[in-house]
C-alpha cells in the first residue's frame, strides 16, 4: 500500500488525521494516488490542523478485495504503522496518537466502519459512503467476517451515505448495498448510536456530490470532537442538539418533536447539518452563501501566469477568472466537467479523488500586445457560482 500525506504549512503540532480511503478493484486504488492532493479536502484538514491521508492499496485484478478492505487481514496494522512512518518522515511524531476522522467509498466504506468497531476510541466520526461492515454472518458470502459492535462504538458520529440506484428505488448491479446499510444503521441506531443515513437522489454507486454535505458533517464532528490542544482525548459527541428524519424520508426535526421511534430514525448533529441534509437528500444542492478565499502568490513569468489558491470549505473550487487591465479575459476552465456531479477545478474520478495528471493553476495570455504593460487579476469561483475577492495584481511588460 502506497499512503500519501499532506500535513498543512505551519502546523507546529497535529490534532488529528483525515483519512479518505477509496474502494475496492484496480482502478479505484490507483485513484487514490491523488487523493491527499484534493483541494477541498484539503481545505477542511487544515482548518482543524489536521493531516490528510490517502492510501492507495496495490490490489490486482479480480483479486479478493477482503484481503485489504477487512482491517483485521493486515490493513489496519498497517495503516497504524504508516502513521509512526510518516510521523517520523514529517517531524510530526505526534501523528501515530492523533484522532483519526474516516472517509470511505465502498470497500473503503467497510475499512473505516470497521475501523470504529475496532479502535472506536480513536475515532472522532467515519463518512461510509456506498460500504459498510457487517455485524451478522452472511452464508453467501463466506469470505466477508462479522464484526462485533462495542458500546464505544456507539458514541463515535457516523454516516451511511448511499445512491437510491443501490437498491433504495432501483435496484441496478449494486442493488446489495441498500440492504447492508439499513441492516447496519439498524443494528447501531436501535443502540442508541450516532448515526444517520443521507440517500444520494440521483446516483448509484459513484460518489456524485456527496463531499458537499461529507466535508461540513466533518466540520461539524472534528468541530465538536477534537481535543484543543494535541494530545488530548476525544470529547464526547454534544446530543442536546440534534435533529432526526425518516431514513428515507426528506424531512428532519428537532430530536424533542420527532413524532417516531427515535431510534429508527437518522440522527443529525444540530441544525445546520439538518438543513444541508435535506437539501441533499432533495437534489444534493447543498447551497453555500460564503465566497472562496482570494487567489495568492500571482505570477507572471513571459506571458505564463501562475497562482496559489485554498478550496471553500463549503463548495470547493470550480475554476478561476482572469482579468487583464481590469476586463475579463478568460475562464480556467474555460468549461468546466464532471460526470460524477458538480463540474470541479480538479475534476473527479469515481472514488471522489482528482484526476491524473493534477490540473495546474496557469493561463497562458497567446493575445498580449508586445511590448505593453498589463495589469492581471485572478478571481476563484465556487461550484455554487460565488466570487472571491481578485487577487493582488500582478503587472508585467510583456516581451515576446
Amino acid at each position: 500500500v502506497n499512503y500519501t500525506i499532506w500535513i498543512p504549512k505551519g502546523v507546529k503540532s497535529l490534532r488529528g488525521v483525515i483519512v479518505h480511503q477509496h474502494g475496492c478493484g484496480e482502478g479505484s486504488c490507483k485513484s487514490g494516488l491523488t487523493g491527499a492532493y484534493d483541494l477541498h479536502w484539503q481545505a477542511l484538514a487544515k482548518k482543524h490542523d489536521c493531516a490528510l491521508l490517502s492510501p492507495s492499496y496495490e490490489q490486482p485484478d479480480k483479486a479478493d478485495c477482503q484481503m485489504w478492505c477487512d482491517p483485521r487481514n493486515g490493513s489496519g496494522a498497517a495503516f497504524q504503522k504508516c502513521l509512526v512512518d510518516l510521523g517520523a518522515k514529517s517531524g510530526h511524531a505526534e501523528l501515530p496518537k492523533v484522532p483519526w476522522a474516516l472517509w470511505g467509498h465502498s470497500g473503503g466504506g467497510h475499512w473505516a466502519g470497521g475501523m470504529v468497531l475496532l479502535h472506536p476510541e480513536r475515532v472522532a466520526a467515519a463518512w461510509l459512503r456506498s460500504g459498510v461492515p457487517m455485524l451478522k454472518a452472511d452464508p453467501k458470502r463466506d469470505t466477508i467476517k462479522a464484526h462485533t459492535l462495542p458500546d464505544a462504538a456507539l458514541k463515535v458520529p457516523m454516516m451511511c451515505n448511499l445512491g437510491t440506484k443501490e437498491g433504495v428505488t432501483v435496484k441496478d448491479r449494486f442493488a446489495g448495498v441498500w440492504p447492508a446499510n439499513e441492516t447496519f444503521f439498524n443494528e447501531v441506531r436501535g443502540k442508541g448510536g450516532l448515526i444517520g443515513v443521507a440517500i444520494d437522489p440521483h446516483s448509484s454507486h459513484e460518489c456524485g456530490n456527496q463531499r458537499y454535505l461529507a466535508i461540513p458533517w466533518l466540520d461539524a464532528s472534528l468541530s465538536a470532537r477534537l481535543p484543543k490542544v494535541s494530545g488530548g482525548s476525544l470529547n464526547a459527541m454534544p446530543t442536546d442538539q440534534a435533529w432526526l428524519a425518516p431514513i428515507t424520508g426528506a424531512e428532519a426535526v428537532p430530536a424533542a418533536k420527532y413524532a417516531g421511534d427515535p431510534l429508527k430514525a437518522a440522527w443529525l448533529p444540530n441544525e445546520a447539518i439538518a438543513k444541508a441534509w435535506m437539501q441533499y437528500v432533495k437534489d444534493t444542492a447543498v447551497t453555500d452563501v460564503t465566497p472562496p478565499p482570494a487567489p495568492t502568490n500571482l505570477r507572471l513569468k513571459g506571458n505564463e501566469l501562475t497562482w496559489e489558491a485554498e478550496a471553500d470549505l463549503e463548495s470547493g473550487l470550480a475554476g478561476f477568472i482572469i482579468e487583464r487591465d481590469g476586463k475579463f479575459l478568460a475562464r480556467v476552465p474555460e468549461q468546466g466537467k464532471n460526470p460524477f456531479g458538480r463540474p470541479i477545478f480538479q475534476n473527479l474520478q469515481y472514488s471522489d479523488t482528482p484526476t491524473q495528471p493534477l490540473v495546474p493553476m496557469r493561463y497562458t495570455d497567446t493575445k498580449a500586445e508586445l511590448g505593453k504593460k498589463h495589469t492581471y487579476r485572478v478571481i476563484a469561483v465556487n461550484t455554487v457560482g460565488l466570487k472571491s475577492m481578485p487577487s493582488a495584481e500582478s503587472v508585467t511588460v510583456n516581451a515576446r
